[in-house]
């Protein structure tokens, strides 16, 4: 007997080139033709078509899954070849939804996959949410994730979410009336710059491959009503230690129950405000602080600008400043804003007043309107 009920109900019965085709999952204890007859009636939403979006898109094709939706607003770069292995050279301009539905058509030619190219919002959240069987999120911001946890806690729709970040990843099943939710493992969204990104802070390829993977089997096991799924179980991989470890947690009795995907709920927040300035407000007079590291400002950096980390600034604080002379008005400017940002609230929590300010867009802004090319990595 299964564990718990499966999720989706069998389909129509399977042709025989399908047969064929799904053999060695047919196969398998617990999913047999039944369970793939689940897998072909199933409908899933993808949240981001990136480094977990990548694998998960690859299995759930492959594996059958009846209806994918993908949803992503951004486009393919060069710096996302690395891990974003759904992606092609040919394919850098594109939106990744579309990228990504080609690869899937590719890999099954009748695939019924449906490529959004906008951003999941307080708007269309519950309405996609409501209309597929489940949802994995793959997604590399808070306000995204938060708003995935109440849409699914509205909706009643099973959520699967993952992070990845540097060498270290992670994956939970928040299931509805079934197991405890995001907000019962961590109440509060971060702030959004508490977290580098992956541009600023790397992230090994192969471990996409670890999460995504990890993700997939969980989506196909709550479709077959097989297995045990990550409810109220935060599973933990170290790629460097190649060590995982599970976590259990139980929902929160005192937590107020998500009413609706306002703001508020939403927690579309932002942080405390900092000074900044635009490209075009750049003046001759004005210092300009590189706080990336060495091997990025390689690859190009803002004309008389002087080089200091972000690491290094930190530690040494107002007195590194001092002993490079800078004590006038000065810009601190990072890739794409984000880091200059924390530094300059960093650096402005011990001298509110200080003439300090950070560049909005960063580098790449400064390379796009000043020196007419883009600065991708």
């Amino acid at each position: 007997m299964p564990m718990f009920e499966p999720l989706v109900q069998p389909g129509p019965a399977l042709s025989e080139p399908e047969l064929a085709r799904y053999s060695r999952q047919l196969t398998l204890p617990g999913v047999g033709p039944l369970g793939q007859r689940r897998i072909r009636n199933a409908k899933v939403l993808v949240i981001g078509a990136g480094g977990l979006g990548s694998p998960i898109i690859n299995y759930l094709v492959a594996a059958g899954v009846g209806r994918l939706t993908v949803i992503d607003d951004d486009r393919v770069e060069s710096s996302n070849l690395q891990r974003q292995v759904i992606h092609r050279e040919q394919d850098i301009g594109q939106f990744k939804a579309e990228s990504a539905k080609a690869a899937a058509l590719r890999l099954d030619a009748s695939a019924r996959f449906t490529a959004l190219t906008h951003k999941l919002t307080v708007d269309n959240a519950l309405s996609l949410f409501a209309e597929h069987d489940l949802v994995l999120d793959g997604t590399d911001n808070f306000a995204t994730r938060y708003l995935s946890n109440d849409a699914a806690e509205l909706s009643g729709t099973p959520l699967i979410w993952g992070t990845i970040f540097q060498f270290s990843g992670q994956v939970s099943v928040f299931a509805p009336q079934r197991g405890p939710m995001l907000r019962d493992l961590f109440p509060e969204i971060p702030e959004a710059d508490s977290v580098p990104s992956c541009a600023e802070g790397g992230v090994f390829g192969t471990l996409c491959a670890v999460v995504g993977a990890t993700m997939a089997g969980e989506a196909l096991k709550l479709i077959c009503g097989i297995g045990e799924p990550l409810i109220g179980r935060f599973w933990r991989y170290d790629a460097l230690q190649t060590t995982t470890d599970v976590l259990t947690f139980q929902a929160d009795p005192q937590r107020e129950p998500v009413r609706s995907l306002d703001c508020e709920t939403a927690q579309c927040t932002v942080s405390t405000p900092v000074p900044e300035l635009s490209v075009d407000e750049l003046e001759e007079s004005m210092t300009v602080l590189d706080i990336r590291e060495a091997w990025e400002r390689d690859l190009g950096s803002i004309a008389l600008s002087i080089h200091l980390p972000m690491d290094e600034l930190l530690e040494r604080g107002w007195a590194g400043l001092t002993e490079l002379g800078l004590t006038g008005d000065l810009v601190l400017a990072c890739k794409s804003g984000a880091r200059s940002a924390r530094a300059v609230q960093a650096l402005l929590a011990q001298r509110p007043e200080a003439p300090l300010r950070s560049l909005r867009g960063g580098t790449q802004a400064w390379f796009t309107q000043c020196a007419g090319r883009e600065l991708i990595y």
